[in-house]
């Protein structure tokens, strides 16, 4: 990212860093007529949950294609450390509008990790806040990097060694920026951390860097920029994306144009190796 790092690792045997396409829903059948008093439906946000199609008419066939981050060799496991971020309810409702004018004036962007087209999912608001806003972010602390499985018991004890106790503070994510990853294969829709928190977490990427350096692993960039991603598009649209962003801007009214577009409290790290996740540190509230 930053650049950007362009995905995640999430399969164990994989050594790529994207994240792996949601199966299509199996066919829907007539079940056969209940014998019994049937249990109440359980809550919307279990039937649709963050990384699902939510009965979207999408298939992941449809989506662009996507070029791997670093080739697939048998035995590397994709190697991802990040914070995680969830957005609170109350700004969701402006988030969700914000998306939805922006997939009007720009065509191919789709949502994170879950890969549904923005323009579909922005036909139901609740869909929208549910399955683009409602799933955890992350802010990576370093670069998404394949290692041999000799290398996991190393990297994780020595995250843990430098970054065992972390203190909570707050995060303001208070600027839409875009980003393209390494190579220019995709753009990213993000919003990025330049006040309240960037001091905090520019510390933890110089950590995360000196473990990367003794495992002769590259380190992130030099002048980082924390940010999470919403939204990604193939191939290099900077311009047409980051001009849509900014007449978007200018027709919000003075007071919402400058003000801090969500804030979150520090919950922790975690390092995801393949598809397993490591829990790095322990928040103190004090």
């Amino acid at each position: 990212m930053e650049a950007l790092i362009a995905s995640y690792g999430d399969e164990s045997s994989e050594s790529d860093s994207e994240p792996a396409t949601p199966c299509q829903p199996p066919p829907s059948s007539t079940p056969p007529t209940p014998e019994f008093t049937p249990l109440p439906p359980p809550p919307v946000s279990l039937l649709i949950p963050p990384n699902s199609f939510g009965g979207l008419d999408f298939s992941p066939g449809e989506q662009s294609g996507r070029v791997r981050t670093f080739p697939h060799i048998e035995g590397n496991y994709a190697l991802h450390v990040f914070i995680p971020v969830y957005i609170p309810s109350s700004p969701k409702k402006e988030l969700a509008l914000f998306l939805k004018k922006l997939s009007r004036l720009v065509p191919g962007l789709y949502v994170v990790d879950v890969d549904i087209p923005l323009d579909i999912i922005t036909k139901d608001d609740n869909k929208l806040e549910q399955v683009a806003l409602g799933r955890e972010f992350h802010i990576s602390l370093g670069r998404t990097v394949p290692i041999r499985v000799h290398q996991i018991d190393s990297v994780v004890a020595m995250l843990r060694q430098k970054l065992q106790f972390q203190r909570r503070y707050w995060i303001d994510f208070s600027k839409w920026e875009v980003f393209l990853n390494d190579d220019r294969t995709r753009t990213f829709l993000s919003m990025e951390v330049t006040t309240t928190g960037l001091a905090e977490i520019t510390k933890l990427i110089q950590a995360v860097n000196e473990v990367y350096k003794l495992h002769n692993l590259p380190e992130f960039y030099k002048d980082p920029r924390p940010h999470i991603s919403v939204a990604w598009a193939s191939g290099d649209i900077n311009h047409s994306l980051r001009s849509a962003v900014q007449e978007e801007r200018r027709g919000m009214v003075g007071a919402s144009l400058h003000k801090c577009i969500f804030t979150s409290k520090f919950g922790g790290i975690e390092c995801r190796i393949g598809n397993k996740e490591y829990k790095i540190c322990k928040v103190l509230d004090k």
